[in-house]
């Protein structure tokens, strides 16, 4: 009788806890934080299962003295906390060039970087999301930035 109710108990609890993921077919907007000095990004996720999706970033950043752009791949897992709060997590990496211009010395190159992504988000009965998230990225080339760049950024999404 006590396997009989605990069974239950456990079925009941999984069967609420199971809820549908409101992760949207598509989601592009912008993700605005420091980003390592790119400052605003252009924001696209991608549903790829019931709870991962993909999200790729492009930053880029245009001024006197430095030209530069790079483009991150997330791969996110994505877990209900309650109505329409999600939280995920995430690893990837991306690309990127600059050239930079400053003290009269023409240093421009490509780069790599392996970034990791946790945070959480509000989806509106309207087609928009609102994320924070926080984004450790480790690049590598010696010459723009070899080293671990922390970034906190708010997101702003319209889903369709």
């Amino acid at each position: 009788m006590k396997k009989t109710i605990i069974t239950s108990i456990i079925l009941i609890l999984v069967g609420f806890t199971m809820n549908a993921q409101d992760i949207s077919k598509h989601a592009l907007g912008l993700r605005l934080g420091d980003n390592d000095s790119f400052g605003g990004e252009i924001s696209y996720q991608y549903h790829l299962s019931a709870n991962n999706r993909l999200e790729l970033d492009l930053g880029w950043r245009n001024s006197n003295n430095l030209d530069a752009y790079k483009l991150i791949g997330i791969y996110q897992w994505v877990m209900l906390i309650e109505n329409h709060f999600n939280w995920y997590v995430g690893i990837g990496g991306g690309i990127g060039s600059f050239n930079n211009r400053s003290n009269n010395n023409d240093n421009s190159g490509s780069f790599a970087l392996v970034a990791g992504d946790i945070g959480i988000e509000y989806n509106f009965h309207i087609p928009l999301q609102l994320s924070l998230d926080f984004r450790p990225e480790l690049s590598f080339n010696d010459n723009y930035r070899d080293d671990l760049g922390l970034d906190i950024a708010l997101g702003i999404r319209y889903r369709f």
